[in-house]
């Protein structure tokens, strides 16, 4: 049996652990994602960047369709090998399953985007794209 000094000595240490890792950097510092909603035929993200940070170049082979779409600040999208361009809130960037992309905040304060994700066949894609449409529109007001 452990003695309550010994039990206090782990408890403090695991106490002090805690915080130290989760202020650890992810692989991408200052990009928060935050699932919207997931379900089979669509999940839709929002993803809000600090100043400066960087979501580094990636892709989406679990989906049919990726919609990018700025909701503010200032944001560089890199699209497949295309040049760089500067996002336009509210407009809406295409990519289909497996297109390489990354993008930047390029500002000087919080940017958002949200990222809508079509999973399944084009049935359930539309039924995904209006349900994706729905939450776009009510989070922009």
């Amino acid at each position: 049996m452990r003695s309550p000094a010994t039990l206090a000595t782990l408890l403090l240490a695991l106490f002090c652990a805690l915080p130290a890792a989760a202020q650890t950097a992810g692989p991408n510092p200052g990009v928060t994602p935050v699932r919207q909603i997931d379900r089979a035929e669509v999940r839709v993200t929002r993803v809000e960047l600090q100043p400066g940070a960087v979501r580094s170049v990636h892709q989406h082979d679990d989906v049919r369709f990726h919609l990018f779409i700025p909701i503010s600040g200032k944001i560089e999208l890199t699209i497949g090998s295309a040049k760089p361009v500067e996002a336009t809130p509210g407009q809406a960037y295409f990519m289909q399953r497996g297109t390489p992309h990354g993008f930047r905040n390029i500002g000087s304060s919080p940017a958002a985007v949200i990222e809508v994700f079509v999973k399944g066949d084009v049935t359930t894609a539309q039924a995904g794209a209006n349900i994706a449409l729905r939450h776009v529109r009510e989070g922009l007001r």
